[in-house]
This record gives structure tokens, C-alpha cells and sequence, in this order.
């Protein structure tokens, strides 16, 4: 084994540069060769590494290569290779001669594309190719057979091939951060899948044949476009953790209730406006997110997840929560982002509508959080978010005027002064508040000018601005 590092300034056991070595004749029988991210004065590997035949193992990651040499898939006894982070820009054409080669890591380098050959590594296990610039999968892509993990997160994909649906030992696949609009039905295929992770992409639907990937247990699709879940996700018998955060959902499938194993389930920052009451099947749930959505009831059956410890519905539209949480043994309940305890002091009420038992306290009816301006920027731009806020008015206003259900000995003579006044009352913000909603509004009219994609929204921004700052 050779490795140098940095308190070595490149130099090994035989006393010369790490260059040095490589252009060193006749080769020692070098197995191991670590001139990985602590050496940083390698600018090439020299084609005479070639004559290193017996090297298992090479990682020069971390070093100004731009190219590997075109000898270097002479090393025909080489099983793992390690690459990252060196601006390579292309992989030698015949790379498919290192047939032995099991693991190789090219993350973080400016691949655009792979060369055909590449496929023939037929016992390759790992392949990470995260963080390039990839725009296509080659086809050949299915015949990479003992393939168990692919990590393609990072590049500029914009559909995967069907064949990737072959690779029948495939255990995680991640290729977050593309471009991807759908995902091939074929994906149907990868049996062995336990870990699919395709956040931060433009998907608006998953394919009904993921229902067949029975041994899944981690699933994010967080940061796509959906609107809907299938029901097929309910077949998903083996997931732990669902993560559905940022996308545009309406409802969750009632097969939701089918994943007995299902610990984690977050769905923040969507746009709910009701749950299934087959949620209280998920019998194993333990954290349960569903943060700044439109929910205004919580089903009663989400007491049946006997497990749970943790539910976060801040940032909806609830007036109660069910009686039946207090079956659960909670040790969060978040009903608000300004919430000081995990766990708040509750009341029991009537639901007046219903004549149902509730619980009510402080925090109940929920009033609507106003996002930070740069809570807004990364996600889809101020100027879209404060036009969304605007559509939201009618909400605001009602939850501006919210009935709470604590009520003062005088309450009622004051209601009946009320039937004759024409004022009414309104809560009145804070001054630091107001002080706060004007910078946020001042900054937006700043921002709106650079904003781009939106010149058709601008007349309707810029009044919805005006009104705003008037009112403040």
C-alpha cells in the first residue's frame, strides 16, 4: 500500500513526489494507491501508471486532474476506483476495459456525458456520479446488472432511460436535484429498492408501478410538483419513511393507512385541506408533520396510531383538535411556529356544529404566519409568494377576527353594545409586527424590478404592494 498525505508534502516511504513515483521504472507491486483530498500537488497522473498491474485500489481525489491518462484502463486488476472533485470534464473511451472494477466514485467533476463502454463493467456495485453535469443516461445503462447503488443527484437529467428498470439488484437510487417531469413506469422493476430518493425535481406524478417496489423502506419525493399521490403507494409494504415536503398536495391516498411499518411521515409546506381518516392505520407512525397547510379538522381516527409522538400542524386552519389525542402518550404537539413548550395546557369544549367533545386551548383557532421574505426567495420567488398571499385575503380576514374560546364576564354586555355601533372590533397588530410587515413589503418593491418570469403578474404585484404599504 502507498498513501500520502499532506504532512508528507507528497512524498512516500521511497523519498520521492507522488509524480515522481509514478514515472518511477520498474513498478513495485503496488496494491493500494491513496494520493486522495489531503495531496494537492498532483496536476496529472503520468501513462506510465499503466505498469502498476497489480493496483486494487486508486484515489486521487481532491487533485488538479482535469483527465485521467488513456492507459489507465490497462489496470486491469483495479476494483475500486475514486475520482471526485478533480474538474474532470471525460472519462477515457475505452474506461469498460476494467472489468474488475466494483466500485467507482466521479462525484463533484464536470462529466457531461458517459462513454458506451462504461456498461461493460459488468461487476460494478457502486457508482456515484452525483454533482456533474450529466444530461443523459446512456440505454446500455440495464446491463450494469450487479449494480446496488447509483447516486446521480446533482446533474441535469431530464427523463431516465426505461431500461433502468433491469437493474433487479438495485438498492438506492438517487438522482434528487435534476430535472426529471416523470419516472419511467418500468421503474416497476427494481425489486430490491430500499432507498429512492428523488427530491428537488419537477415530477407532478409518481407512476402507479411503484406500489410494486415491496422492500422500499425510504422514499422523499420533497420539492417536486405533485398533486396527488397513487394508491399504489399503499402496496409500498416496507416504507418507514415518506417524505412529501414542498409540493402541491390536496389530500393524501386513503391506502396511506396500509403502511404498517410507516414511522416518519412529513408532508409539510403543501396544500392539504383535509386527511384521510385511514391515516390512523399507520400503526407504527411515530413522527407525523403536516405543517403549513390548509387543514381546518384533524380526523379523530389519528388516535389509532398508537406510536405517535410527535405531530406538527402549525401553520393550518384549525379551530379544535379531536378529544380522542389524549389517548396518545405526545411529547410535541405543535400548534404554533411561536410556540415556547412541545406541549400545551388543553381544554375541553363543544363543538357547537357537531356536539362533539374538543379540545381547545390558547393557540385555537389557529391565525395564518406570514413567511419571511427569505423564507419566499429559494422556494419560488417573493413576488409569486406575495400574490398568493393576496389571493389568501379572505382567509386573513377571517382569521384576523377569529372567536376564541376564552370569553370575559363582560363579553356579553359588550355584544350587545356591538349590535348598535357600527365599528367593529379588530385585532390590532403589534407595532414591532407592523414595523417588520413594512420592511418586508419596502424590500419586495425593491426586489420586484430584478424578479424575472413574472412581467405578466407586475400590474397585479404592484398594486398588491401599494395596498399593503398604504394600509401599514
Amino acid at each position: 500500500m502507498l498513501h500520502c498525505d499532506k504532512g508528507q508534502w507528497g512524498r512516500n516511504s521511497f523519498g520521492m513526489s507522488c509524480t515522481d513515483f509514478l514515472n518511477f521504472s520498474p513498478k513495485p507491486r503496488i496494491r493500494v494507491l491513496c494520493w486522495g483530498p489531503a495531496v494537492t500537488d498532483i496536476p496529472e497522473i503520468p501513462e506510465s501508471i499503466s505498469f502498476c498491474k497489480a493496483l486494487q485500489i486508486a484515489d486521487f481525489s481532491g487533485n488538479p486532474l482535469t483527465r485521467l491518462p488513456e492507459s489507465f484502463p490497462e489496470l486491469q486488476n483495479l476494483t475500486c476506483l475514486s475520482v471526485n472533485d478533480i474538474s474532470l470534464q471525460s472519462l477515457p473511451e475505452n474506461i469498460g476495459n476494467l472489468y474488475n472494477l466494483a466500485s467507482l466514485e466521479l462525484r463533484e467533476n464536470l462529466l457531461t456525458y458517459l462513454p458506451d463502454s462504461l456498461t461493460q463493467l459488468r461487476r460494478l456495485e457502486e457508482l456515484d456520479l452525483g454533482n456533474n453535469e450529466i444530461y443523459n443516461l446512456p440505454e446500455s445503462i440495464g446491463a450494469l446488472l450487479h449494480l446496488k447503488d447509483l447516486w446521480l443527484d446533482g446533474n441535469q437529467l431530464s427523463e431516465l432511460p426505461q431500461e433502468i428498470g433491469k437493474l433487479k439488484n438495485l438498492l438506492c437510487l438517487d438522482v434528487s436535484e435534476n430535472r426529471l417531469e416523470r419516472l419511467p413506469e418500468e421503474i416497476s422493476g427494481l425489486t430490491s429498492l430500499t432507498d429512492l430518493v428523488i427530491s428537488q425535481n419537477l415530477l407532478e406524478m409518481l407512476p402507479d408501478g411503484i406500489g410494486k417496489l415491496k422492500k422500499l423502506s425510504i422514499l422523499k419525493v420533497d420539492q417536486n410538483r405533485l398533486t396527488q399521490l397513487p394508491e399504489a403507494v399503499g402496496d409500498c409494504e416496507s416504507l418507514t419513511e415518506l417524505v412529501l415536503t414542498e409540493n402541491r398536495l390536496l389530500t393524501l391516498p386513503k391506502s396511506i393507512g396500509k403502511l404498517k411499518k410507516l414511522s416518519n411521515l412529513n408532508a409539510d409546506r403543501n396544500k392539504l385541506v383535509s386527511l384521510p381518516k385511514e391515516i390512523g392505520g399507520c400503526c407504527s407512525l411515530t413522527v407525523f408533520c403536516v405543517r403549513d397547510n390548509r387543514l381546518t379538522r384533524i380526523p379523530a381516527e389519528v388516535s389509532r396510531a398508537a406510536e405517535l409522538h410527535v405531530l406538527d400542524v402549525a401553520g393550518n386552519r384549525l379551530s379544535h383538535l379531536p378529544l380522542s389525542l389524549t389517548a396518545l402518550n405526545l411529547k410535541a404537539l405543535w400548534l404554533s411556529d411561536n410556540q415556547a413548550q412541545p406541549l400545551l395546557t388543553f381544554q375541553t369544549d363543544t363543538d357547537h356544529t357537531t356536539g362533539e367533545k374538543i379540545l381547545t386551548c390558547v393557540l385555537l383557532p389557529q391565525l395564518p404566519s406570514e413567511p419571511t421574505c427569505q423564507e419566499n426567495l429559494p422556494r419560488c420567488g417573493a413576488l409569486e409568494s406575495l400574490v398568493h398571499d393576496v389571493s389568501e385575503e379572505a382567509w386573513n380576514e377571517r382569521a384576523v377576527n377569529r372567536v376564541s374560546a376564552i370569553r370575559f364576564l363582560d363579553d356579553e354586555k359588550d355584544d350587545d353594545d356591538n349590535e348598535t355601533r357600527t365599528l367593529l372590533r379588530r385585532a390590532t397588530p403589534h407595532p414591532g409586527e407592523l414595523k417588520s410587515m413594512k420592511k418586508t413589503v419596502e424590500n419586495l418593491r425593491n426586489d420586484r424590478n430584478a424578479a424575472k418570469g413574472l412581467d405578466s403578474n407586475k400590474n397585479e404585484v404592484n398594486h398588491a404592494v401599494d395596498r399593503v404599504t398604504t394600509s401599514v
